[in-house]
């Protein structure tokens, strides 16, 4: 009896599961309606818009490559401007994510100061700024060093304290039972443990700089982004299309060499 009860239970299947896609799919238009109500999107507008951008793009289709040295020259200092930058955000991610660590930081006022200065640093938006330094410092490249580097230093000291925060507990007791202060403990068993990580988080905070620095020089932050600005003001379409060729180049470039790196570190 008992064995049968057991087949009959074993042979039983599970109920079929109930076919959602209809009332996914009715979610799903009833968002895409409202957000064409919200928005007013008219899809006439739409298509004459389509039309237009096709024309405004055409103007792109021969580039003048006549004064290549002078991008060239004008793209090396955007690279620097983004180097410098990243420079600047990883000494100041360096000394300031220990600090925002609970378990690493020397005192309760300490941490939440260090972690309120990184929140403040990421909430400032480049372009914003960009704007200032150039108000108080002028036009060129230096402005839109500070800009990258003030920024880009909260995301790069809010990776570090994060990863910091996972370090083994064992590994930073068995440092501390030694005798070591905070700073040696953060020296010899936080760094060491995270090196992988924080490169990593370096190399895609140099290369999101770069594509920054390009926007930055709209704005008279220097480098090419300000040579494209210029020509686009004055409706040179040619050399335009140039230096978005050139920046586009570049950028690529330096995904697939830091995409090389990443994998060579991991």
């Amino acid at each position: 009896m008992n064995e049968t009860t057991k087949t009959q239970s074993a042979a039983a299947l599970p109920p079929r599961p109930r076919n959602l896609f209809p009332v996914w799919l009715a979610a799903i238009l009833a968002v895409l309606w409202l957000i064409v109500r919200d928005l007013e999107i008219s899809f006439e507008t739409l298509a004459y818009g389509v039309a237009d951008m096709g024309e405004y793009f055409s103007r792109y289709g021969q580039p003048d490559f006549s004064n290549l040295s002078r991008y060239l020259e004008l793209m090396g200092v955007t690279l620097a401007t983004a180097l410098w930058g990243t420079v600047f955000a990883l000494v100041v991610a360096f000394f300031l994510a220990p600090l925002a660590v609970r378990n690493l930081a020397p005192h309760p006022l300490t941490y939440r100061m260090a972690r309120e200065m990184l929140n403040f640093m990421r909430a400032m938006p480049d372009l914003l700024l960009a704007l200032i330094f150039v108000t108080a410092l002028g036009l060129g490249p230096l402005p839109g060093a500070l800009a990258l580097g003030l920024h880009t230093a909260g995301f790069l000291g809010k990776f570090f304290a994060e990863s910091l925060e996972r370090v083994d507990h064992g590994v930073v007791e068995a440092v501390r039972a030694t005798g070591a202060t905070n700073t040696q403990v953060v020296m010899y068993a936080g760094w060491p443990s995270i090196l992988r990580e924080a490169l990593g988080f370096t190399l895609y905070i140099l290369d999101r700089n770069v594509r920054m620095a390009s926007v930055l020089g709209l704005v008279g932050a220097g480098g090419i982004g300000l040579a494209l600005h210029d020509t686009l003001r004055l409706f040179d379409y040619r050399q335009s299309a140039a230096l978005i060729i050139v920046i586009l180049a570049t950028i690529l470039i330096i995904d697939y060499a830091s995409a090389w790196l990443r994998r060579r570190l991991g």
